[in-house]
């Protein structure tokens, strides 16, 4: 479990289909903000730097 706080990302809206991050130097975890106790999926922070911006340059 990731003890960090968790922020809501800033590209969900206020319906359905939320997420939540909480980032530290080694990990990103991220979650479901309306199920919090549904799991966590944990990325290696480098992974998900990578991940991210590929999503951004796909645009």
């Amino acid at each position: 479990m990731i003890e960090q706080t968790w922020r809501k990302s800033s590209r969900s809206s206020t319906a359905a289909q939320c997420v939540e991050l909480a980032v530290t130097d080694a990990v990103t975890g991220v979650r479901d903000t309306k199920n919090r106790d549904g799991g966590t999926l944990v990325f290696k922070a480098r992974a998900f730097r990578a991940f991210v911006a590929d999503v951004k340059s796909a645009r």
